[in-house]
């Protein structure tokens, strides 16, 4: 679930206004990269406000814009369960992750066809209950492996794929660095294939 803040961009926006307002683009680009171009401009329509393209990256909090802005979008999946993985045992497509002692997994919901890039896969980590956890082996369609050890976790608790780094959630600047994308192309594809939905 890709979850799109609108009190993200209206406090984003008060950012811009320091700087000043010019004209916004006729149409924003790639659905607002991958944010929804309706819920976008509705923001700045109520504010009666404009943004010039290049200043895009600060509205919508990504790498690149202004430091202070905050994430607009958050990506989460859930547990669907726990599972003991002993030392040696492999998890996933050609077992690219094998565990160095025994510890503990969980399945999550999100995979390369909802914008989780295959190559996260043992490279990046999410925030389960609290806890960071690597992803381990490769991302498959709609799913991925986390290795949470003895971590208190569950099924139905939320993983946070990236969201606020200020909330203790992944940056999507390590999804760029694990990657090689661009911020922009991430938000886009997880955009067009999660689940969006606009919250406060």
């Amino acid at each position: 679930m890709a979850r799109i803040s609108r009190g993200a961009l209206r406090a984003n926006l008060a950012l811009l206004h320091e700087a000043g307002t010019a004209s916004l683009p006729a149409e924003l680009p790639a659905d607002a990269w991958g944010h929804g171009a309706a819920t976008v401009q509705a923001v700045l329509d109520e504010a009666g406000a404009t943004v010039t393209a290049d200043r895009l990256a600060t509205l919508l909090g990504l790498p690149g814009g202004d430091p202070r802005a905050r994430p607009v979008m958050r990506l989460g999946g859930h547990v669907l369960g726990t599972k003991e993985l002993r030392a040696g045992e492999g998890v996933s497509y050609g077992l690219t992750f094998r565990a160095a002692a025994d510890t503990r997994i969980v399945l999550v919901t999100g995979g390369y066809a909802q914008g989780v890039v295959r190559a996260l896969g043992n490279r990046a980590s999410v925030t389960c209950a609290g806890t960071t956890c690597p992803i381990v082996g490769r991302v498959a369609m709609d799913v991925c492996v986390v290795e949470i050890g003895d971590a208190h976790i569950g099924r139905g608790d939320e993983a946070m794929f990236f969201g606020d780094p200020r909330d203790g959630e992944p940056a999507l600047a390590d999804w760029v660095g694990a990657t090689g994308m661009t911020a922009q192309e991430i938000v886009s594809l997880v955009g067009a294939r999660a689940s969006r939905r606009e919250v406060a």
